[in-house]
């Protein structure tokens, strides 16, 4: 049988990004610990409609841990307590009966608040923009087995690919850095053959659009620890050395045009 929960609420909730946003209470009562996270927040909106006040606004879509797009602090943690874990994956019996639950917003200026618990995480699409593709013209698409790709590499490859964009990484971060993003977005194409023709002006647009946006990386590791697809700090490394020798070969590439 299903245990159930009676929990205290304090959401967070701005009705603009230009109007002064403040904590509201709210009685959260018979909660399924079976539920998700996201569930417990539908049944609240469900009641404020009941009462004609206008629900709480938060993102969500694939609710299967895949799109990235649900993410709000839960207790000062990014996604909540379980690592690991995406908010919508989150379920409610891993709080206790009479929990005080804090729900917020990402806090970043990189990610300005747009209503409630929703940001604008447009800034990971301009640096996705700036260089994450492979756009040179390589013909019909040859098939998979012609292309001898190292193992080590593929798999590499494949686990920086896994970064689902959340920002987790950045709302954890005390310096609100976007390394562990950045990096699994470029080192996922920079470790292929396929990526390497434009590997160099690649890392340089991406880092340096980047930095536009958002703080610097000074090791605290919160990323790693906050990144639902536990995205290894290695590729921070991997970026940093590949931005260093970016600089360098840009410059030699602009010297011979």
């Amino acid at each position: 049988m299903s245990t159930t929960l009676n929990l205290k609420l304090k959401i967070w909730r701005q009705e603009s990004p230009e109007a002064p946003g403040r904590f509201h209470e709210f009685a959260a009562n018979d909660i399924s610990e079976d539920m998700s996270f996201l569930e417990m927040l539908d049944v609240i909106n469900e009641q404020l409609n009941e009462q004609g006040i206008d629900p709480i606004e938060f993102d969500h879509d694939c609710r299967e841990g895949i799109c990235g797009t649900c993410g709000v602090m839960i207790n000062g943690q990014a996604h909540g307590p379980e690592k690991a874990t995406t908010t919508c994956q989150l379920h409610m019996r891993k709080f206790s009966d009479g929990d005080e639950i804090v729900i917020e917003p990402w806090r970043a200026n990189g990610f300005p608040v747009v209503r409630d618990l929703v940001v604008d995480r447009s800034a990971f699409d301009t640096i996705v923009q700036a260089g994450g593709y492979i756009s040179v013209n390589t013909g019909a698409a040859p098939d998979a087995n012609l292309m001898l790709i190292p193992k080590d590499a593929s798999d590499a490859a494949m686990d920086a690919a896994e970064c689902i964009g959340c920002g987790a990484c950045v709302a954890a971060c005390p310096n609100s850095a976007a390394q562990l993003f950045t990096s699994a977005k470029i080192e996922h194409l920079n470790l292929v053959p396929q990526g390497q023709a434009e590997r160099w002006r690649r890392t340089e647009n991406m880092v340096e659009t980047m930095e536009d946006f958002f703080g610097s990386c000074t090791n605290h590791g919160e990323c790693h620890e906050a990144c639902p697809k536990e995205i290894s700090l290695d590729y921070i490394a991997y970026m940093n050395r590949d931005y260093l020798k970016s600089k360098l070969k840009n410059r030699k590439l602009a010297g011979q045009g």
